[in-house]
């Protein structure tokens, strides 16, 4: 009889005596103990890691966003005592040094580690620290015109980071060609848009008390920030849904373990836009107060 299904056509699983006489069923050979105790430890020995095969893996990656963030939060730090080191009896106003430098080179570094194209460990760690600099310097700056914003927006960021995970992790969200096209048209809306209010912010255009440009203006009494600010956060919340697909798919590839740097740099790039958003939301909120 035919098997019908199409795998088994294999000349390994076909008889060369079908059709033939039967023949008389025959044990298969003994196997070696010592050889049987090697398979078994084979398959009972933990998975090579990044080290061991020189690919890409979840965990290394998990372990070199850790390490940039972790440099992050100690230059945030040092960004944030440079801040409030300006405030003076005689001068009762933050430093905005490290914003400014910490901001300007930050960005300078990222468009480097993102046109570059090799991985460049020493960028991505540069771009950390100078990013974690501009991250203390603002930080502080909204802290000292409204306290307690700073543990707002960072409990805020990590609740739509860990639900980002979540469902990501569990299979709900993924990214797609049609979600990924409409994140890039809004994310080049949201680019132009946010260029022509610095601009009219720097040449005076605005009148005065719009501490935010246009996103200070109201529609129907809403911050058009505000608006334009929950927007945003699906983005960033997309954005961070593309970064884990990347790695998972570099994953998947066997991409060579540098490209774990490459990953940890897209969520920290992600995260940080998400956090510096909802912390400019929070004080659009409690200005309008």
């Amino acid at each position: 009889m035919a098997l019908n299904n199409p795998a088994f056509n294999n000349p390994a699983f076909q008889d060369p005596r079908a059709g033939g006489a039967q023949t008389r069923y025959s044990p298969p050979p003994a196997v070696d103990p010592a050889a049987a105790a090697s398979i078994e430890g084979a398959y009972a020995a933990p998975s090579a890691s990044a080290v061991d095969t020189g690919r890409m893996t979840v965990e290394d990656t998990v372990m070199k966003t850790l390490a940039l963030f972790g440099i992050l939060v100690v230059t945030a730090v040092v960004g944030w005592i440079w801040t409030m080191s300006g405030v003076t009896a005689t001068n009762p106003s933050p430093n905005v040094l490290p914003m400014v430098v910490g901001g300007l080179v930050g960005f300078v570094l990222a468009m480097v580690a993102t046109f570059k194209k090799k991985p460049s460990v020493p960028v991505f760690v540069a771009y950390a620290a100078f990013e974690g600099l501009f991250i203390g310097g603002i930080s502080a700056f909204f802290e000292f015109q409204l306290p307690g914003i700073v543990v707002q927006a960072t409990l805020a960021t990590l609740a739509v980071v860990g639900v980002t995970l979540a469902l990501f992790a569990s299979g709900k969200i993924r990214a797609s060609k049609r979600a990924t096209k409409i994140f890039l048209i809004a994310m080049v809306g949201y680019l132009v848009f946010s260029l022509l209010n610095v601009g009219l912010m720097l040449f005076g255009v605005l009148p005065e008390g719009m501490a935010f440009g246009l996103r200070s203006a109201t529609i129907a009494g809403i911050p058009i920030g505000l608006i334009l600010g929950v927007l945003v956060v699906i983005m960033a919340a997309y954005s961070l849904v593309l970064d884990f697909d990347q790695i998972q798919r570099g994953v998947r590839n066997g991409a060579p373990r540098v490209y774990g740097w490459v990953g940890a740099f897209g969520i920290m790039v992600t995260v940080v836009w998400l956090y510096v958003e909802i912390l400019r939301m929070i004080a659009i909120v409690r200005g309008n107060n």
